[in-house]
């Protein structure tokens, strides 16, 4: 197929890191989307297990990521998945590709996340590592998991009929990453901005032969977490940047264009402010909840494992009775009785009917009605 080359743009060669910005442009972007974020963080190390509440923060993010690269899952589907399937990818064959692949991008986040935690720097390696992971099944294991590129590649419009925009020749990308992460390492903006840099940067280059936009996207959370702007790594910004697709890309190619990085960290402290505000109404929906159930679990359960009941379903809102008592620690006998009174209280909802030795799969409904996306 001819590529249509008509109205591309090309890679911005010798112009990063700028030489300087403009904050009079975007101070007041930079000040809200600060204060917004600050917000949030704030109640996120309120929370009395912030990992418990917002695991269901990541699966939604890795849905969306997922999403705007065209692989379309949906929670329910994920968590199923989850249901059924330990860290193994193995049994895929009865899953759909989707869903595989929106799973490695959630599994690949977490363990960048771990890396990270363990003391690695975010480093050249670990985007490669986390790569390899991303692409390890489905459509992307044919796309050279945890290698660079060495062919040239484009980004096209949506119907992939026109190329919009021409990253970094493979001939300069070792250059142009050695820069990337220098600027990552050294570089002493404040922490929002760097990311904003980083973040659009990293397109720009488009250093694998897939998945950069997924890999660019967990960059803007690492970083944010790694300079302590965020506490805990439970912040995603995929959501606005899929309902303001066109103008993220527009924005982005702009760059290479005109040299304008002032309207791009003008548009990313935006989407940062926006995205920080959706976020703590999420959160806060999901402690209210945690809290008005964790009444109404010890009403109805009345037993001391109330607690670790409520607990368990807030990170594995949909189940089944198997993984209820191995990974609770609730005893068998007590877990059946649990999900028979979960059930007629209508607190759960029977997903799929138990079948032979398979156990009913069920669904914590309230929660799942909070972040269905």
């Amino acid at each position: 197929m001819e590529l249509n080359l008509e109205d591309a743009v090309d890679y911005h060669y010798d112009q990063f890191p700028p030489a300087q910005l403009n904050y009079a442009g975007f101070v007041e972007a930079l000040i809200k989307a600060t204060d917004a974020i600050a917000r949030y963080d704030q109640m996120l190390k309120n929370m009395h297990n912030s990992e418990i509440l917002l695991a269901p923060l990541r699966n939604q993010e890795a849905v969306i990521s997922s999403r705007m690269e065209g692989t379309v899952s949906t929670m329910d589907e994920i968590l199923k998945y989850e249901a059924d399937h330990e860290d193994d990818t193995a049994a895929t064959s009865t899953v759909r590709l989707e869903v595989i692949e929106t799973i490695l991008y959630q599994r690949a986040l977490r363990a960048a996340q771990a890396a990270l935690d363990e003391g690695y720097p975010l480093s050249q390696s670990m985007i490669k590592a986390i790569h390899q992971r991303l692409l390890s099944l489905g459509r992307g294991a044919t796309k050279s998991p945890g290698e660079f590129k060495t062919e040239q590649n484009y980004l096209a419009d949506r119907n992939k009929k026109k190329i919009l925009f021409v990253p970094i020749s493979p001939e300069r990308l070792q250059d142009g990453l050695d820069l990337l992460f220098e600027y990552i390492t050294e570089n002493t903006e404040p922490a929002l901005i760097k990311a904003a840099m980083t973040h659009i940067e990293f397109e720009a280059l488009h250093p694998f032969k897939d998945g950069n936009g997924r890999i660019g996207r967990m960059l803007i959370t690492l970083m944010l977490w790694q300079s302590g702007t965020i506490s805990a790594p439970h912040f995603y910004v995929s959501s606005y940047f899929e309902e303001n697709k066109d103008q993220y890309i527009d924005t982005m190619r702009r760059v290479s264009e005109t040299g304008d990085w002032n309207e791009w960290c003008g548009f990313f402290l935006e989407a940062i402010e926006q995205q920080a505000i959706r976020n703590l109404s999420i959160a806060e929906n999901i402690r209210d909840l945690y809290e008005e159930m964790k009444q109404i679990f010890s009403d109805v359960l009345s037993s001391k494992w109330s607690v670790t009941a409520l607990d368990f379903v807030f990170t594995n809102p949909v189940f089944r009775n198997n993984r209820f008592t191995s990974h609770s620690g609730i005893p068998a006998a007590t877990a059946a009785r649990f999900t028979r009174s979960l059930l007629d209280e209508g607190i759960i909802r029977t997903v799929e009917e138990a079948s032979g030795r398979r156990p009913a799969l069920y669904s914590f409904e309230p929660l799942m009605n909070l972040v269905r996306v």
